[in-house]
């Protein structure tokens, strides 16, 4: 270990590193970079203003200078409480995701010569995904020779897709992808 005077090791302890700021999404106050800046928001006057004015203006309010579109010219700002305004974008990032739905693929494999009492099972399965709201994915995989019935591969695909007529509506007719013939079906919307 060194002696030297000024030279004490490694540091431990509870010693506080410099601001934790650098993994924030927005620059604020004296980080942001710009002249001049726009400002938007209900407690200022909308319009151009240079930095100095804006940091003031926010200062007076005991506000936060907040960068809201970095890439505009100039850069747009709002003057804000920046812990307020995280939990607002938050907020409001949680709401957008349970708004969107998520699409859920169901894939039934038939056989060439899929049998009725296997053909009844699976068409069930498939009413019940579609009445949940999952969309269909049917499928006759060819093995071997059996790529020589690919009419009757295609004639039960589109059976199917006929049986499942007042649950979901054909996306895509019968198609041969390598050994695989598909066709998608999609919920009906109530």
């Amino acid at each position: 270990m060194d002696n030297r005077p000024g030279n004490q090791g490694p540091q431990r302890g509870n010693q506080r590193r410099g601001p934790q700021k650098e993994k924030d999404p927005y620059a604020i106050n004296e980080r942001i970079r710009a002249r001049e800046v726009r400002l938007v928001g209900d407690n200022v006057e909308p319009g151009i203003y240079s930095i100095h004015d804006a940091l003031k203006l926010a200062e007076e309010q005991e506000l936060d200078l907040i960068e809201i579109s970095p890439n505009a010219a100039p850069p747009v700002c709002k003057i804000l409480d920046y812990q307020k305004f995280l939990y607002q974008q938050k907020k409001r990032l949680k709401e957008q995701k349970a708004k969107s739905t998520k699409v859920v693929v169901k894939e039934i494999r038939f056989g060439p010569q899929t049998d009725d009492h296997d053909y009844n099972f699976k068409l069930k399965h498939a009413q019940g995904f579609l009445s949940e709201g999952a969309k269909v994915k049917a499928y006759v995989f060819f093995r071997g020779r059996s790529i020589l019935f690919k009419e009757q591969g295609e004639v039960l695909l589109l059976r199917f897709a006929n049986d499942l007529e007042e649950l979901g509506k054909l996306e895509q007719m019968p198609v041969l992808e390598g050994k695989r013939m598909t066709i998608m079906l999609s919920p009906k919307k109530k």
